[in-house]
């Protein structure tokens, strides 16, 4: 069986409030351990009505101390948005309190639009120096001898850096320091192969990982019944519809028809933009699921899905487990 995470955005559905959606993610993560998932990542988004997951280190450790032994990560900490010393800090701190089961994963996107980006007093600038950044992150969890300043805690311990990326920068990048490497194609999918391939081809071995190692994003939408499952996927596509026309909110409830809710251009767009996505029941799962797998020759699946109904987004992750297990 292909070993399978979940990245999760902690929703915030309509009506509810954040503390709502937190416990709601610990929940997921305790239940997709028992499943038996690899990995459970929370993403960086700030003034997003929807995403509660802004301070990404703090719900890591939320989820941590909730759960026994899924890894727990960022999908991922947006870096040029932070001091590389702090971050190193906050994921060795993570680290100490739950050690050999914290991933940190970094993007070059800032996660907000611009003036939020000027209320965090960041640059813009800053992400013309994302690998100086990583290469000084890497410092701080392994120290050179008489360097001056160091993390604590975070020095010598054990914190995998990952890269993540929708377009080809990103995949370079990994490639030349030798890092393990997670595309968004659950979202941007026009660059997969072509990243993949050439994040493959141009691996450059490192002190971290001697062999290339890539993980595809997709979406999931499992139920028991088709008519269920597309109707539950149709919060995700009301929430990328109106992040497309501005106006981001709480996710949505899900609706019959979503035909009502967008032209046809706009549902040529999301649907190209959504195109990595399993909505269906499990046969039908098992089928996207096993297409994706051999299109990309991944070497992980990451599963992800924005729902407005909690009990929904349970069942769906369940019954993708299942069908791994029986792939």
């Amino acid at each position: 069986m292909i070993p399978c995470s979940i990245l999760d955005l902690c929703p915030i559905p309509e009506g509810a409030t954040a503390g709502d959606a937190l416990r709601n993610s610990r929940e997921l993560a305790q239940r997709a351990e028992s499943w038996g998932y690899k990995r459970f990542w929370l993403a960086e988004h700030h003034n997003m009505p929807g995403i509660a997951s802004a301070a990404t280190a703090v719900v890591i450790g939320y989820v941590a101390e909730g759960t026994r032994a899924i890894r727990v990560g960022s999908g991922g900490v947006m870096l040029p948005n932070h001091a590389p010393l702090v971050i190193a800090e906050q994921f060795g701190t993570l680290a100490a309190l739950y050690p050999g089961r914290i991933d940190l994963g970094l993007g070059r996107a800032p996660g907000t639009d611009p003036a939020t980006l000027r209320a965090l007093r960041r640059d813009p600038a800053n992400a013309e120096h994302f690998p100086e950044d990583v290469i000084e992150l890497q410092r701080y969890f392994s120290p050179e001898p008489g360097q001056r300043i160091n993390a604590v805690p975070g020095a010598g311990l054990d914190v995998p850096i990952w890269l993540l990326g929708s377009s080809l920068y990103s995949a370079r990048l990994a490639a030349a320091l030798g890092l393990p490497f997670a595309f968004a194609s659950h979202f941007a999918p026009d660059a997969l192969m072509q990243a993949l391939a050439e994040y493959r081809g141009a691996f450059q071995a490192s002190g971290q990982m001697r062999m290339p190692y890539a993980i595809a994003c997709a979406n999931v939408y499992a139920a028991d019944g088709d008519a269920e499952a597309r109707r539950q996927f149709s919060s995700l596509q009301q929430a990328f519809l109106q992040l497309r026309r501005g106006k981001p909110g709480q996710v949505p409830r899900p609706v019959d028809n979503i035909d009502t809710r967008w032209s046809p251009m706009e549902r040529d767009g999301v649907g190209h933009a959504l195109q990595y996505s399993f909505v269906g029941t499990a046969d039908t799962v098992r089928r996207g699921i096993e297409a994706f797998v051999a299109e990309t020759k991944a070497d992980e699946l990451m599963l992800t899905g924005l729902f407005h109904d909690h009990g929904a987004r349970l069942r769906s992750f369940e019954i993708a487990a299942e069908v791994l297990q029986a792939m």
